[in-house]
């Protein structure tokens, strides 16, 4: 008779379930290139995973520049997804050489998209030789995320993106976007309800970037002071900006974090303007479930908070 000690069995017990229960799928790895995207991410991988962030906090999505760090993240995410070549210039060559599923949102079907027209940015705000070429009349408005809708079909397709990597989940991503679509009900009846009050005064932007926004909530910026940051506009240019402010009378700027443009002080010294921040890429906000909404709340907020102290 052969007396197994009960260390022993249990030891054995262990291997043979090791061997028939199948190993624990490895958490699908997701890059985005840009802060909002991680938010919408984050909101439907809650609980399974944690999406990442290629750009820095205060980077600019137009003007980064790759590090070879960047490029192997790139390279190594199980699932990457960027706006496209209309916002990151400087992806295009990188994405072509990952071999992993890619997402180029500005191409999905589905999407409620804008394009920049002739009247975006009027001769007395800008000089033709300081016009913002990334918003050429034609070209696509490429903020696309400021929309609570368009953040619902991006949602849409990472949840089955995310189904299709990882099926043992697939129950919980749909669980986590139907959640999603109803915050953001509610979060749209909050916003269309505080900014009705002040849909009629009028705001100045120096980056035609919210317009998605604006849209979808009901107001309208009155015009777009588009001066490159590097650059000193002149005198005749201050004198029109300035006169445009006048004519509005009491009214809002809104420059975008990390800096003010130098312009701002300038522009609006002894006129009865309030000068304000719009952060259209949620720099401050957390990657969690709620990130994506606290972008949108805060960019009411502080545009509705501005505008009724007029």
């Amino acid at each position: 008779m052969v007396i197994v000690s009960r260390k022993f069995a249990h030891f054995v017990a262990f291997c043979l379930a090791a061997v028939v229960m199948p190993a624990a799928q490895a958490e699908v790895r997701v890059l985005t290139s840009i802060k909002p995207l991680q938010l919408i991410a984050a909101a439907v991988q809650d609980g399974v995973g944690s999406p990442e962030v290629l750009l820095p906090p205060g980077a600019s999505p137009h003007h980064y520049a790759l590090r070879p760090s960047d490029v192997r993240r790139v390279a190594d995410a199980d699932l990457l997804y960027w706006i496209g070549p209309d916002m990151e210039g400087f992806l295009p060559k990188v994405v072509k050489t990952r071999t992993k599923p890619t997402v180029t949102i500005q191409d999905m079907a589905g999407l409620k998209l804008r394009h920049f027209t002739a009247d975006s940015q009027s001769h007395e705000e800008a000089d033709p030789d300081e016009h913002d070429h990334d918003h050429r009349p034609g070209s696509l408005d490429s903020h696309l995320w400021l929309s609570s809708f368009n953040a619902r079909v991006i949602a849409a397709r990472m949840a089955a993106d995310l189904a299709q990597a990882d099926p043992a989940n697939a129950a919980r991503y749909a669980s986590n976007l139907k959640a999603f679509d109803g915050r953001l009900d509610a979060l749209d009846a909050r916003l269309k309800t505080r900014l009705a009050g002040v849909a009629g005064k009028p705001f100045f932007v120096f980056h035609e970037g919210f317009d998605y926004f604006e849209d979808e909530f009901g107001v309208k910026h009155a015009g777009v002071f588009s001066v490159a940051a590097e650059v000193q506009p002149g005198a005749q240019h201050v004198a029109a900006m300035r006169a445009r402010l006048q004519e509005a009378g009491k009214s809002c700027v809104f420059s975008e974090p990390p800096a003010r443009p130098r312009l701002a002080e300038t522009l609006t010294a002894g006129l009865p303007v309030r000068l304000a921040e719009l952060d259209g890429l949620g720099g401050f906000a957390d990657a969690t479930p709620q990130g994506y909404e606290q972008l949108l709340e805060k960019l009411g907020s502080d545009l509705a908070g501005c505008l009724e102290q007029l």
